[in-house]
This record gives structure tokens, C-alpha cells and sequence, in this order.
């Protein structure tokens, strides 16, 4: 069976009805309690690191994290209140993952033009997982 429509021009029509934020944007709202970065690339895409303060939520999970219908629901994602800023390795999948939570209701989205490459070619504070998860359990002491 042929592909009728491309990846790239899914990503296009995406593109066109989301919100994106290039890092320069996102930078000054690193911190800030209004804003929560989210990190949908793969597990293995992380032995690179992640950027400071960004949850993790894998792309393959996502829409199943932000239900609060379904059993896998995270709590982290019921703040209606904050902006979820989404991140990949390129900004394609963001993008299409953008795309999918307007599409389930998600007004409070976005995501960044470039991904994680942008990201660290832009100088943008990164930190180890392992740094991450000592500083979310020094955060819960």
C-alpha cells in the first residue's frame, strides 16, 4: 500500500496549528512554576542528557500520561495552569506531538522549533539523568 501523505508533510500541517517557541523564547522560562518542559524523546536519546528541569515523557506513552481517564495518567500533566513545552531530538516529533494533545483538548501546549540539537547548539543548560533524578529526590527531602 502506497503513502498517500509524508511524514515531512505531517509535520508541516502540524506546524501550522501549533504553538512553537524557538529556544530563545523558552530560555528566560526555565523555573518558572507556570511553565514545565517535557522531554518525549526515546530513553536511549537521553544518555546525552535533557534539559534542566524537563520531565521525561516518552512519545509512545504521552497521550496515554496526559488522560486522566486512562490507568497510566500523570499527575504532572493535570495543571491547567501551566505551559507544557515539548521537546525531541529535531522538533518533529514534538511537533506532531503538539499536534495530538490540542487534538485531545490540550490547549496549554507548544514546542520547540530544532529540538534538543537546537537546544545545546544554542549553549541551553543541560543535565545528566543522573543529576536530574538527585535533584528531584533532594527536592522530595
Amino acid at each position: 500500500m502506497p503513502i498517500t501523505t509524508s511524514s515531512r508533510a505531517l509535520v508541516d500541517q502540524a506546524m501550522a496549528e501549533i504553538r512553537t517557541y524557538t529556544v530563545t523564547d523558552v530560555l528566560p522560562r526555565l523555573g518558572d512554576a507556570n511553565t514545565q518542559l517535557v522531554d518525549i524523546r526515546d530513553v536511549r536519546e537521553l544518555a546525552d542528557g535533557t534539559v534542566v528541569g524537563a520531565f521525561h515523557a516518552p512519545r509512545g506513552m504521552l497521550e496515554f500520561w496526559v488522560d486522566p481517564a486512562s490507568p497510566y495518567y500523570k499527575p504532572i500533566f493535570g495543571d491547567e495552569g501551566k505551559e507544557y513545552i515539548l521537546f525531541c531530538g529535531a522538533g518533529w516529533r514534538s511537533a506532531l506531538t503538539a499536534k495530538t494533545l490540542q487534538d485531545m483538548g490540550m490547549n496549554n501546549v507548544a514546542h520547540i522549533a530544532g529540538g534538543y540539537t537546537e537546544w545545546v547548539r544554542q549553549g541551553g543548560p543541560t543535565e545528566t539523568l543522573e543529576a536530574q533524578k538527585a535533584r528531584r529526590a533532594a527536592a522530595k527531602s
